[in-house]
């Protein structure tokens, strides 16, 4: 006979099936406005079609897995009396080359560096490599996620990252001050104005920081250019939007659950459609509010353990009792479709529960393109994804298992330290002593004791097995490029001489550089795309806060890459070698190069010798003033420019006393050749008939003085002296 509380959840468990099951019946409503909203029918037929094309990379990875972590199918099947160890040779290549890929991104002090494509973006390059070094310094748990992002592409051969953006708020009343604007009444106004609307030029972070009032100033000015001043008058309470989080985020997706457009042909940038399982619940749904439909959602339908092909960490075990936090599997379709019948695709996201469509809208990225990146440990031709070591070292693993398990079954099986005794050989008394350790004695007649008494020991290894061991050993690190601690790779087959061994070095150390570069390509692209979403989802105080300036604005084609994003690859041999190069620099140019280049050069050295400290304080050494040094120098100069002024005087005087007695010269010359010419005679001559002309004149005008009246004086003395020139001019 049932209780009470069996009954009363009887109960209770049918009510809420029958709710469920009403739920489930409504009909899920329209999303959007658009002319062919997509079905989730026509999205599960791409799902279908994805997923049965890398049915075999997800089968390899799984092998790789287990290969790894000798488990499954690579696990020794166990024998009665038989050893079943297996090394774990692919893991043991694995842990070697973890630190060797993540560290070069790790010990970089900046991991994004941006170069601008043309000289007129060279501000918004400077902005975005401030902004990326800093997400992933404080935003991102840059070496739990570089760790893993290495880890994976070695175990699995590739890892995908799907990017996204957390932006969560929360309201909250705020105290505002209420602004009342005078005109400026005097000249003295005007210098708080200007200095602000100056560090808002120059320092944005620290205009923030200044009095309300004259940032309104401020503001005011710049929308319509009239100086005035803010005063407050009063507060008043206003709601605001508190930003709790706005920033990139970046997961490691699990290859299992992501299916991509066959048609790709190994380049995910070219597929059509990208989709991704995730495992989700009805609070988080409700929680992000993109969601809808979610009354509809069949949650008990839809739970992890309904979903095989999904590969979940979730323990099977496990199992909420509400269905809000009840773990489900959705799936996220993106891609491009035509949504409005014109012929003309169009980047979509579309998620979907079971059968009922939760959210459909436009790609909001600013790329358009889905946000997943996916880099190679070692590509495969025509292949999205990659290979790990597993691939080339699991026939060794598995050779080096069956030698280790002969090995121990030899030593195990033997009877080793016992000891075998002739019979007749000691009598009880005897033996009795020889196990307590103490002096006995034997019957002569059962021969030498040391060949009656016989030692068991451990047999000898054969020396084959040995070879083959380190034969096994030599091939794997010959495959993965790997080597071992203990002795590794040798440089016979490059010559036996410091040339072969160098080449050996080189060859692991290029192939490491490869790997090094294709998972730096991915982490560019992972850049390239946090720099998009930044132009589009971070707000300008923000901007402002991080990087001491406005935001500069990005343009549309540099938003689809067209910046010179690196990611900076800061490996041991690398670093060493550009430092001998600078060293060598220093070397060639000798004591008088330039101390500012050399300081230069030094600070460079530095940072490749992992010293940033050291390198910053040789950018900012200035050598101390030696004030007598100084003035000696001053000194000198002034006693140099004395005797420059010595030196031009007396060129000035000899040049005025050279010109002197040039003209001097001339002088003499020419009254020597007007001597010899005549020239000179002819003047005095000249001269003399002038005097006597003058005096004749004179003469003439006396005599008419003398016999005119007054007032006819005028006329006739111009009339003689005239009469008296044209005679003369006549020859009479």
């Amino acid at each position: 006979m049932r209780s009470m509380d069996d009954k009363t959840m009887n109960s209770g468990e049918s009510e809420a099936a029958g709710r469920e099951t009403g739920e489930f019946m409504r009909q899920a409503k329209k999303l959007t406005d658009w002319t062919k909203e997509p079905e989730v029918a026509q999205l599960k037929e791409d799902l279908l079609q994805s997923r049965e094309a890398y049915d075999t990379h997800k089968t390899n990875v799984e092998r790789w897995r287990q290969i790894r972590n000798v488990t499954g199918k690579a696990k020794p099947p166990k024998v009665q009396g038989r050893s079943s160890i297996q090394p774990k040779l692919v893991r043991r290549q694995n842990e070697w080359r973890y630190s060797a890929l993540s560290e070069p991104f790790l010990s970089a002090k900046k991991l994004f560096s941006v170069d601008p494509h043309t000289f007129e973006d060279g501000e918004s390059a400077t902005q975005n490599e401030l902004l990326l070094n800093w997400q992933f310094r404080t935003k991102v748990r840059r070496v739990k996620f570089i760790d893993e992002y290495v880890r994976t592409a070695v175990d699995e051969g590739s890892v995908i990252v799907r990017l996204g953006w957390r932006r969560e708020t929360a309201q909250e009343m705020i105290q505002v001050p209420i602004f009342e604007l005078y005109e400026m009444q005097s000249q003295e106004e005007m210098g708080p104005l200007e200095e602000a609307i100056q560090l808002k030029i120059q320092d944005p972070g620290a205009f923030l920081d200044i009095a309300p009032e004259l940032q309104e100033a401020a503001g005011y000015y710049e929308e319509t250019g009239m100086p005035v001043v803010a005063a407050i008058v009063g507060m008043e309470e206003t709601p605001s939007e508190r930003i709790l989080f706005n920033q990139p985020t970046v997961q490691i997706v699990d290859p299992a659950n992501l299916y991509v457009d066959p048609a790709c042909e190994g380049d995910i940038e070219k597929a059509g459609y990208v989709i991704c399982s995730f495992e989700t619940s009805k609070a988080e749904l409700l929680k992000d509010g993109r969601y809808e439909n979610l009354d509809v959602v069949n949650w008990s339908a839809n739970s992890v353990l309904s979903e095989p092909d999904h590969h979940t960490q979730t323990p099977g075990t496990y199992a909420a009792r509400d269905d809000l936090r009840k773990p489900v599997v959705a799936y996220e379709y993106w891609g491009e479709l035509d949504i409005e019948g014109n012929e003309t695709l169009t980047p979509v996201v579309c998620t979907w529960i079971g059968d009922t469509m939760i959210r459909c809208e436009k790609n909001p990225f600013p790329d358009g393109k889905p946000p997943f990146v996916v880099a190679d440990y070692m590509p495969v031709n025509r292949s999205l994804f990659g290979e790990p070591d597993a691939e080339l070292l699991e026939d060794n693993q598995k050779v080096l298992g069956a030698l280790m398990r002969g090995m121990i079954d030899l030593m195990a099986r033997s009877a080793n330290s016992q000891q075998g005794m002739a019979k007749g050989f000691l009598d009880v008394t005897n033996r009795k002593r020889f196990q307590d350790g103490k002096d006995y004695e034997y019957n002569p007649g059962a021969g030498d004791p040391r060949l009656s008494v016989y030692q068991h020991t451990y047999p000898e290894i054969p020396g084959s097995a040995m070879n083959m061991v380190q034969l096994q050993n030599y091939e794997a690190e010959s495959l993965s490029g790997v080597k071992a601690f203990s002795g590794g790779m040798s440089g016979d087959a490059f010559g036996d001489v410091a040339a072969g061994i160098k080449g050996m070095l080189d060859a692991a150390a290029l192939r490491e550089m490869g790997i090094i570069r294709r998972l730096a390509d991915g982490l560019t692209q992972i850049g390239v795309k946090i720099a998009a979403m930044n132009s589009v989802f971070l707000s300008e105080e923000e901007v402002v806060r991080v990087t001491n300036r406005e935001f500069v604005t990005v343009k549309r084609e540099d938003l689809a890459g067209n910046f010179d994003l690196i990611v900076d690859i800061a490996t041991e041999a690398v670093d060493e070698k550009k430092a001998q190069d600078l060293g060598f620099m220093l070397q060639t140019m000798g004591p008088d190069m330039d101390p500012a280049m050399v300081r230069l050069i030094l600070s460079e050295i530095s940072e490749l010798k992992r010293m940033p400290v050291l390198a910053e304080q040789i950018r900012n050494y200035e050598p101390p003033v030696d004030e007598v040094a100084e003035e000696l120098k001053k000194l000198e100069i002034a006693k140099i420019k004395a005797e420059i002024a010595k030196i031009e005087s007396e060129t000035m005087e000899n040049q005025a006393q050279a010109a002197e007695k040039q003209a001097k010269t001339q002088q003499v010359s020419m009254d020597t050749e007007r001597e010899i010419s005549g020239e000179n005679h002819a003047r005095a001559m000249s001269k003399i008939q002038a005097q006597n002309e003058a005096g004749q004149d004179l003469t003439v005008t006396k005599a008419l003085l003398e016999s005119r009246k007054p007032d006819e004086t005028a006329p006739d003395i111009a009339a003689a002296i005239g009469y008296n020139r044209l005679t003369k001019g006549a020859g009479l």
